[in-house]
């Protein structure tokens, strides 16, 4: 049987990588679609991308875990039985990603000022601010070639590349940090100290009627087990619990 597979991040850092991951996928998804009805779920994640690297130290987040990950990967390196073919790979991919992320005129800072972007984004600030009566400049850009349009979301979405592969390969090590184990709850509820944890990991079988809340720190988290609710929107679901769960 498949698995929903739930995230909670226990610090802000890994939060925001997960945020970032889901919007980087939201706007790459858009391209498989036509952008006159997709538009709005593409601008919407890339503003939303750019409000987040402006906020948050991000890219310096992201060097300090690719240079703590490069010192892993040289440990790593003299371990016996190693693969180290894909070892190598991954080493490579880490300096070079470091390396770029460290030029200080960060690419992505260009869509700042791109005007286009710019003139929609006030607008996209504004709830229903972005119909096509509001912005004539949006809907003459929708009905240029399919290809033209394409071709600037993707030169849109290169700009940010550096971030969303230093950010793709750390996730990746992330969640490589633990397997998944069998928990059994008799209650519907789950706590255990969260010392040196970053993100857990739930999986749940599809079908089975409840759904994990997780709420933690670095010091301790807990999972309660909730089920939909005609009534009251969801109630706590207090039956013997079967998932899997992952500590990284």
């Amino acid at each position: 049987m498949t698995a929903i597979l739930y995230e909670h991040p226990l610090n802000e850092r890994i939060r925001n990588y997960l945020k970032l991951e889901q919007l980087f996928a939201q706007a790459s998804d858009c391209l498989n679609y036509n952008m006159t009805t997709s538009h709005s779920v593409f601008f919407n994640a890339l503003f939303a991308i750019l409000d987040t690297l402006e906020r948050n130290d991000i890219r310096g987040d992201l060097i300090k875990d690719l240079e703590k990950l490069e010192q892993s990967l040289v440990v790593w390196s003299q371990v016996p039985d190693i693969n180290n073919a894909a070892l190598e790979d991954n080493l490579q991919k880490t300096v070079q990603l470091s390396s770029k992320l460290k030029v200080h005129s960060a690419q992505w800072l260009q869509l700042k000022t791109d005007k286009f972007l710019t003139s929609l984004k006030q607008r996209f600030a504004i709830q229903g601010g972005s119909s096509h009566f509001d912005l004539p400049q949006l809907q003459f850009w929708l009905n240029q070639p399919s290809t033209e349009v394409a071709a600037q979301c993707r030169h849109w979405l290169s700009m940010l590349e550096q971030i969303n592969a230093a950010l793709a390969l750390n996730l990746m090590f992330v969640r490589q940090r633990a397997e998944f184990k069998e928990i059994t709850t008799e209650s519907g509820f789950f706590q255990d100290n969260g010392e040196g944890l970053i993100l857990i990991r739930i999986k749940v079988a599809n079908g089975l009627p409840f759904y994990p809340t997780i709420s933690g720190n670095r010091f301790r988290y807990s999972i309660r087990f909730m089920m939909p609710c005609n009534e009251t929107g969801r109630k706590y679901a207090k039956q013997a619990t079967k998932f899997h769960l992952a500590r990284c």
